[in-house]
């Protein structure tokens, strides 16, 4: 898809070039395109006979590689026999359908579908690439070049349909492992949340292109490398080519997208725990398993109720009123301040020189003090956990290590696949393997750096105090 003069044509014509015997045939298609210019025209003779037939020679149903410009311009009139043509590689003339040698069929189109009837023939084609103009950087090449120069493979190096045929039943069985579906669910998921349509056949033939990238080069199995290609196979508007491959990029190295924040938010969820349970305190016992509580000192004692001495809201100590002169020694709760206790005795015993005297020894008698009762504090320590828990969480911290170990595994594998499966890939553009190398060297240090803080973990997970049950 593109605007016109960017060689779509070309590549159709080059594909040509790699097989033996393989005619091209090309049309551009208008509004008002007859099925005879695409399927042939009528047979004069078969209609003498009372039978409906094309002469398909040389037309779209005998051509082996075909270029259809403005695709999306077909009318209702060729849609049907075009839509079995490019899906079945079968074509309906008169009473028989037949097989027909079509191997690829190039659409261009500087517009996208409107309409059902385009989107079903929209749907038939898997890769979906976008052509630009030449680049500014590659301008200056476009100003070199001088003249056509075709391009002549070696006819040794050229494929037969019977090598084509050999290669595509091969590809049927290369294995597509757990991860690569994995992969696959990943992305219809996050295609149905972007609210991108993309049909069961479609699905099936993305399968196959998968596997026929691994075939291609030499291997057995599907790789998550091969799956660059998906950039190109399910986007419905060009724009949304870059988020699916943003997409692809974030799952490198990971069984989902959101694996590193999972684990992260996991050992985070752990330092969290283990400071809590840190900084926590119980209520301390004795050795025989009753609870303390701390007396006005600060040393232990079992009682739960102390006696204190009472103060007014100034923080004065209060004191017991003088029986001889006080039935209720208290004074209603509130008690007697120095003061007034002085106050009191000299007022009794008149103003000699022993009244102070005699003031001072009821003052410093404790059996004057005003105590009232209150409830002791219990003695507060670090908490002791039983063995069970804390094998409990260092059991957590060593399952998520294992996870973790298993992470690191896949992302280090990557990273030394991305010299033995990317640079030399056939199919996935050049300078790939720098940026995604770093981003798998970026998930590395991160998973090294998470190994780090959950041995961390463990080691504090274990130096907790412990209960002797």
């Amino acid at each position: 898809m593109g605007p016109p003069g960017t060689a779509k044509s070309e590549l159709a014509r080059r594909l040509k070039l790699a097989f033996q015997d393989a005619p091209l045939f090309e049309r551009l298609l208008t509004r008002f395109t007859v099925p005879e210019e695409l399927f042939g025209p009528l047979s004069i003779k078969a209609l003498e006979e009372d039978r409906y037939h094309r002469q398909t020679g040389g037309y779209l149903p005998s051509a082996a590689f075909a270029f259809l410009d403005e695709i999306f311009k077909a009318n209702s009139a060729i849609l049907n026999s075009l839509l079995t043509l490019l899906n079945e590689r079968e074509f309906d003339n008169g009473t028989e359908r037949v097989r027909t040698p079509l191997i690829c069929v190039v659409g261009a189109s500087n517009e996208l579908p409107d309409g059902e009837e385009l989107h079903a023939l929209y749907d038939r084609f898997l890769l979906r690439c976008r052509v630009p103009p030449v680049s500014a950087e590659g301008f200056d090449a476009l100003l070199d070049l001088r003249g056509t120069q075709p391009i002549q493979p070696k006819q040794e190096l050229l494929l037969t349909r019977a090598e084509l045929e050999e290669f595509r039943a091969a590809a049927s069985t290369v294995v597509v492992p757990p991860e690569v579906k994995a992969l696959l669910k990943a992305l219809r998921a996050f295609l149905e949340g972007q609210q991108i349509a993309v049909s069961d056949r479609r699905w099936r033939k993305i399968v196959y292109l998968l596997q026929v990238s691994a075939l291609s080069h030499g291997r057995t199995e599907v790789s998550v490398w091969d799956a660059w290609l998906l950039q190109h196979c399910t986007w419905e508007l060009p724009e949304q080519r870059e988020a699916i491959f943003d997409w692809y990029q974030a799952r490198l190295g990971t069984a989902s997208a959101a694996e590193p924040e999972r684990f992260t938010k996991l050992v985070g969820a752990l330092e969290k725990q283990l400071e809590l349970e840190k900084q926590s305190r119980s209520q301390a016992r004795d050795e025989q398993g009753q609870l303390l509580f701390s007396d006005e000192k600060g040393k232990p004692v079992l009682q739960q109720k102390g006696h204190r001495r009472k103060t007014n809201s100034d923080k004065q100590a209060l004191f017991l009123a003088p029986a001889d002169r006080h039935t209720d020694r208290t004074m209603g709760g509130k008690g007697m301040t120095r003061e007034e206790i002085t106050s009191s005795i000299r007022d009794q015993y008149g103003y000699y020189s022993s009244s102070s005297q005699r003031a001072e020894s009821y003052l410093a008698d404790e059996n004057n003090f005003y105590f009232e009762p209150y409830s002791l504090l219990p003695m507060m320590e670090p908490t002791r956990y039983s063995p069970v828990h804390i094998d409990g969480r260092v059991r957590q911290v060593d399952e998520l290590s294992e996870e973790l170990t298993q992470y690191r595994r896949g992302v280090e594998a990557q990273i030394k696949s991305v010299t033995a499966i990317v640079e030399d890939h056939l199919w996935i553009a050049p300078g790939f393997s720098k940026p995604a190398r770093a981003n798998l060297e970026q998930r590395q240090e991160h998973a090294n750096r998470l190994v780090e803080r959950l041995k961390n973990l463990r080691s504090g997970f274990l130096a907790l105090p412990r209960s002797s049950a």
